[in-house]
């Protein structure tokens, strides 16, 4: 079962992949080229690209278009300008579109910050990461703290809108640290902050000194503890939580981040660069070449870089669309996962899964369900539960997916 195009919300992702410095712990897409970019032949290579995917996908109405990287603030305005211009010749874009750069603050300066504004851009989002010099040393960023709050001062007189991220339960971290940091924080903040728990990726170095007993970061009950700190302070100032790791007050929620969540389709445009398309065949995963100067080249030959195209099963987009909503605190609406994919979860797993605290209905919605404070720490098990329980029959009404025992 396929989604008609005007059902969905349409964004495009673009992925400049290069940073001036790789973070040890860092697993995205980013290089360091210590002699220079060719960013002629990349911002000509990302116009090939998005005149192709245009060319696939045809008309749609763009809501969202999202710079991220690698440190898109290492780009001249000029090439975002260019691209920009491209994508409202190739679809219309809404008056109201929400267009974000990310941006390391050792990159931020207030006249490529004036010349991003004049491109286009109306949001920043900050890799801040630590309010503290000796945390960004030991997190390998090369920016200090100073930096970093006049990066936010900039982005705040500059932009509509502005976000950062901070990490935490960081190796040794005590609660009553990270108490501190995060109403430094708070105090500093606009109407949103992306507050994401250090994971060890594999292939990082921090993964190597894990390994190597070198790193250790905080147990399940340590990281509760400052994950319950975190929902604290963010509510006490207006900015819950409404997806795991960001917190907004309301209508500050990225847009461009929800597209995602709400399992919505986007354009990954540039090397490494992931999408969801729905075209009139079905419902596809792109994915593209991550080597930048590689995916160049294939853009030059081909006019596209994808190495990887998926069709995806009614199945595998309701196990995603399950995967990507139940992140939101807003949940799932299982009506409309039945009418975009023909999929509902077993109606006696939801009553486990109510019975157990793991999840909840949403107050005032027939068919709406969320991870409960206590589900969202186990996450994957509770989608995996569901998934396994899909059923194609048509007679489940919104209703009687919940027994009454649950209610």
């Amino acid at each position: 079962m396929t989604t008609p195009a005007d059902e969905v919300a349409f964004g495009v992702y673009v992925h400049w992949p290069f940073c001036a410095q790789k973070c040890p712990y860092c697993d995205f897409n980013s290089h360091v080229r210590f002699g220079g970019i060719d960013e002629a032949r990349f911002r000509t290579a990302f116009l090939r690209e998005l005149d192709v995917t245009a060319q696939r996908v045809g008309p749609r109405r763009v809501s969202s278009i999202f710079f991220g990287g690698g440190t898109p603030s290492l780009m001249q305005p000029e090439t975002v300008a260019a691209i920009l211009d491209r994508i409202a010749t190739l679809w219309s874009v809404d008056a109201d579109a929400e267009i974000t750069l990310e941006a390391n603050p050792g990159s931020v300066e207030a006249d490529r910050f004036r010349g991003f504004r004049t491109a286009g851009v109306n949001r920043a989002s900050l890799g801040v990461q630590s309010l503290h010099d000796d945390i960004l040393r030991s997190l390998g960023r090369i920016h200090s703290v100073a930096e970093a709050k006049r990066a936010i001062e900039i982005a705040r007189s500059t932009f509509d809108r502005f976000s950062f991220d901070l990490i935490y339960a960081r190796p040794k971290q005590q609660p009553q640290q990270w108490r501190e940091e995060l109403r430094e924080a708070l105090a500093i903040a606009g109407g949103h902050l992306s507050l994401y728990q250090l994971t060890i990726e594999p292939d990082t170095p921090f993964a190597k000194l894990h390994a190597a007993g070198k790193l250790t970061v905080p147990d399940g009950d340590a990281a509760a503890v400052l994950y319950g700190i975190t929902q604290e302070l963010t509510a006490a100032v207006g900015l819950p939580t409404y997806e795991i790791s960001n917190h907004a007050a309301p209508g500050e929620e990225s847009r461009h981040n929800l597209l995602y969540w709400r399992y919505g389709e986007y354009a990954g445009i540039g090397p490494g660069a992931h999408g969801r398309l729905h075209l009139s065949n079905g419902h596809i995963g792109t994915s593209t070449e991550r080597h930048p100067e590689t995916w160049a080249g294939l853009v030059e030959q081909n006019g596209h870089g994808i190495i990887e195209e998926t069709p995806l099963s009614p199945s595998e987009q309701a196990d995603e669309m399950v995967m990507m909503g139940l992140r939101l605190v807003e949940g799932i609406d299982l009506d409309s996962l039945w009418r975009r994919t023909g999929a509902r979860p077993a109606p006696a797993v939801i009553g486990a899964l109510l019975a157990d605290g793991m999840i909840e209905r949403v107050p005032g919605t027939a068919s709406r369900i969320r991870a409960s404070a206590d589900g969202r720490f186990v996450l994957n098990a509770i989608v995996l539960r569901l998934a396994m329980s899909f059923s194609t029959d048509p007679g489940l009404s919104p209703a009687s997916l919940f027994p009454p025992a649950a209610e």
